[in-house]
């Protein structure tokens, strides 16, 4: 498989520059029988082509900073660990006593959610909104030692799985380089033709019957196709996952795949948190500058969640307004998956609402897996391995692929396709459904159908410009 440009007969989209190319033409072709998939070959060929020469780029960013995202949870507890990690004493103080510590310290914004700790030797977070120098959308967690209430710190957090300012630093980074909503585009691009990439390559080399043993014996061009053969195969599956998972929450894809979601009935359910009973006036509600205690408070409402079997690690969101109640929500993505959550009535301390993970639709937890799996965080430090080997061998796999688009230059040749035309082998039959089907998924995924799109305007562009000089060059010759 490819990444990055390798040799290449047609995307087939314009006027034939020559005749059109024949399998035996690859310098690698052995002598083969026809086989029913063979006019399609050239095509995957050249479409491997366009996507190394301009996609490639993309892919190496993301997989170096996707690299580096997958190190970040063991780096960031070790820079964090005074903040992260206290001494382990005799009991914890309750709930409501290490919010108010964290509060004196920190009177700013409001109490917007609180992470109990969840460990032993872990410190609570209690996270503020609203705080002064916060970006938007990140919160202030402040860390409290759960036996002596003492404030370790105070650090910036963003997102659900609580990332810290290294993690969310290169978070960002991998997610739009730190260019907002227009970066987000490179990220989705990347995604959105790496399964397209990884599937043709396994096209490509399992069609010239090539085994995982044909680096042996080997030297120059050989070589480096077998090395980026043989590591594609193997890394193939997981490019493929890494693209879907990393489409369901990318600016296009991702509303689509949110849309055809909903519309099927399996849309992520949440908790209700309307509170079921008349408590105007209690005050302290969040996001009115309020410490997060709010009617029976926050004890009692932690002792409900716990009735309701709700094991650390929890989350804990005061009410949003008068006529909201808490919502106490498990926040554990490692394996087993602990996402139930709860509604607290703040007036009465009863449970108003239950929702279970397990009784989520099938799409909804297939979702909520594939991206822990992504992120690194369901099977903890051995997924994380496992993203950094996939990272490292889509790394290589691009240095490779520009390596044989090199080797492969012979004078002016280097960096050329092969000849157009190949299009014109491929029956109807075939043709027809395979351009209908590219049509619905460039709906779907935009920013693969638009993209898809220019490479064949280039194309047709190149083709008709080397189409009319080839006409000019005979006469020019007589006069």
């Amino acid at each position: 498989m490819s990444t990055a440009p390798s040799t290449s007969p047609t995307l087939g989209c314009a006027r034939a520059g020559g005749p059109p190319s024949q399998e035996a033409s690859h310098p690698d072709a052995p002598a083969s029988r026809p086989r029913r998939w063979a006019p399609l070959r050239p095509l995957i060929l050249r479409l491997h082509f366009y996507a190394g020469v301009l996609v490639a780029p993309f892919l190496l960013v993301a997989a170096a900073t996707g690299f580096l995202y997958a190190g970040a949870f063991q780096a960031e507890k070790f820079v964090y660990a005074h903040e992260t990690t206290v001494p382990v004493g005799d009991e914890k103080l309750p709930i409501s006593e290490q919010v108010a510590a964290a509060r004196k310290a920190h009177p700013e914004g409001a109490v917007s959610a609180i992470r109990p700790s969840p460990e032993d030797d872990a410190a609570t977070r209690v996270l503020l909104s609203g705080v002064e120098g916060v970006g938007a959308g990140h919160t202030l967690a402040v860390f409290v030692d759960p036996y002596t209430a003492e404030v370790r710190g105070a650090l910036e957090q963003y997102g659900s799985t609580g990332a810290l300012p290294l993690r969310t630093w290169i978070d960002e980074f991998h997610r739009d380089l730190h260019l907002g909503e227009t970066g987000r585009l490179y990220s989705e691009l990347a995604a959105s033709w790496l399964w397209v990439i990884a599937g043709g390559g396994l096209v490509l080399w399992f069609s010239r019957r090539r085994t995982l043993r044909a680096v042996r014996g080997t030297s120059g061009r050989r070589r480096t196709l077998g090395l980026h053969g043989t590591v594609g195969v193997w890394a193939a599956a997981g490019f493929v996952f890494l693209s879907a998972t990393g489409l369901t929450w990318s600016a296009y894809a991702g509303a689509n795949i949110d849309e055809l979601r909903t519309s099927l009935g399996q849309a992520t359910p949440s908790v209700s948190a309307a509170a079921g009973g008349d408590h105007a006036g209690h005050g302290g509600a969040a996001g009115t500058g309020g410490s997060g205690e709010h009617g029976v408070g926050l004890d009692k409402v932690l002792a409900a969640a716990r009735g309701e079997g709700l094991g650390d690690p929890v989350e804990i969101v005061p009410p949003a307004d008068d006529a909201s109640a808490y919502v106490v929500k498990q926040v554990q993505r490692s394996w087993p998956t602990k996402q139930d959550a709860v509604a607290v009535d703040p007036t009465t301390g009863e449970v108003t609402d239950v929702l279970r993970f397990a009784d989520h639709p099938v799409l909804a937890k297939l979702t909520r897996w594939g991206i822990d799996l992504h992120t690194g965080v369901l099977f903890g430090l051995v997924n994380q391995i496992a993203l950094m080997l996939l990272a490292l061998s889509l790394i290589l796999l691009i240095v490779w692929g520009y390596r044989m688009w090199w080797q492969r230059g012979r004078g002016s040749a280097f960096g050329r396709p092969l000849p157009r035309g190949a299009w014109q082998q491929v029956p109807p039959q075939i043709l027809v459904p395979l351009v209908a089907a590219v049509a619905v998924l460039g709906y779907f995924v935009p920013l693969l159908g638009i993209s898809l799109a220019a490479f064949i305007a280039v194309d047709v562009v190149l083709g008709e410009i080397a189409h009319r000089r080839g006409k000019r060059t005979p006469a020019d010759a007589r006069g």
